[in-house]
């Protein structure tokens, strides 16, 4: 079977209060690799404990600008500790062109410190990077030509923004190497995969050929993380046979 990671944000409301156990079940499921957001207190010690307990892989980390602003050395040594390779930014402000400049510069910046200590810098979008901000720039199409990061394209997002996610991944190949594969509506209602509007299996299909890694995110809760991340490994066994 095709190998699926997990953003750990699809499982928030049990991840805040039991780490550990939300590792267990997502493996038990038959996810392969994670990618947290946030560790609510963990030491490194334990985050590799838990994770080679229940065999889990690291593919990357939703970690924040911030962070790397306020304690670069802390920040940079916990993630060499857990043997994340991928620092991936969730978001930014980039509402106005002097803040979209801020963060070209901070990007551009980080992506050197870290390469130094063998972390590659990514960036990963909503919906808002792919339309006009106050000052009428389409953020993206700035971070592709004043940056050289990488980016993790979250295809339910580019979907959302009304650009065809399958183009999007092929045309950004060389510097996508990991995507969110995730669904729902058109109008910004997250869905377990396969309930949804956007082209999943076809975004599916493209990252495989592609060579890509693929992390599932299910933004619901509905009813709880654990089920709404359940149905949709079980989707995407469905397409195996």
């Amino acid at each position: 079977m095709t190998e699926y990671g997990l953003q750990l944000y699809s499982v928030r409301d049990l991840t805040k209060d039991d780490f550990s156990s939300a590792l267990k079940q997502v493996a038990e499921m038959g996810y392969k690799f994670v990618e947290p957001a946030g560790f609510f207190g963990h030491s490194a010690e334990d985050v590799v404990a838990m994770l080679k307990e229940y065999g889990l892989k690291l593919s990357g980390t939703h970690s924040s600008l911030k962070d790397l602003d306020e304690n670069f050395a802390e920040t940079i040594k916990y993630h060499q500790a857990i043997g994340n390779k991928n620092y991936i930014i969730p978001g930014a402000p980039y509402t106005t062109a002097a803040e979209t400049a801020v963060l070209v510069e901070k990007l551009n910046k980080y992506k050197e410190m870290l390469a130094k200590e063998g972390i590659t810098l990514a960036y990963h979008n909503h919906d808002g990077e792919f339309k006009p901000n106050k000052d009428g720039q389409i953020v993206h199409e700035i971070l592709q030509k004043e940056t050289d990061i990488d980016f993790e394209i979250d295809t339910y997002w580019a979907f959302c923004a009304g650009l065809d996610p399958v183009e999007t991944i092929t045309k950004l190949k060389d510097r996508v190497h990991v995507i969110h594969l995730k669904d729902g509506t058109r109008d910004r209602k997250g869905l377990s995969l396969g309930l949804g509007e956007a082209p999943v299996t076809a975004v599916r299909a493209k990252a495989m050929e592609l060579g890509m890694k693929m992390v599932v995110e299910s933004e619901g809760c509905d009813p709880t993380g654990i089920e709404e991340v359940k149905r949709c490994i079980e989707f995407l066994k469905g397409l195996e046979k």
